[in-house]
C-alpha cells in the first residue's frame, strides 16, 4: 500500500449504508411511508403499464393491425 493515503470515513455514508443493511429492523409503516409505498408499488406501476400499453397500440395502429390485448 501507498504510504499517506489515509482514508476518511463520512459519517452520513456510513449512516446510510448502515441502515440500509439492516433495512429490515430499521423501517416503520408509519403516516409517512404508507403513502411512499404505495405510490411506488401501486401508482408507478400502473402508469408505467399504461404507457407502454399506449406505445404498443400507437405502433399497431401505424403498421395497420388492430389492438393487442395484453394481461
Amino acid at each position: 500500500m501507498a504510504g499517506g493515503m489515509d482514508v476518511h470515513k463520512n459519517k452520513f455514508i456510513e449512516q446510510w449504508a448502515t441502515n440500509r443493511e439492516n433495512l429490515e429492523y430499521v423501517f416503520r409503516f408509519n403516516r409517512r411511508t404508507v403513502p411512499i409505498c404505495v405510490f411506488f408499488g401501486m401508482i408507478v406501476p400502473f402508469v408505467t403499464y399504461q404507457g407502454i400499453t399506449a406505445e404498443f397500440h400507437k405502433q399497431d395502429q401505424l403498421a395497420g393491425r388492430g389492438p393487442r390485448k395484453f394481461l
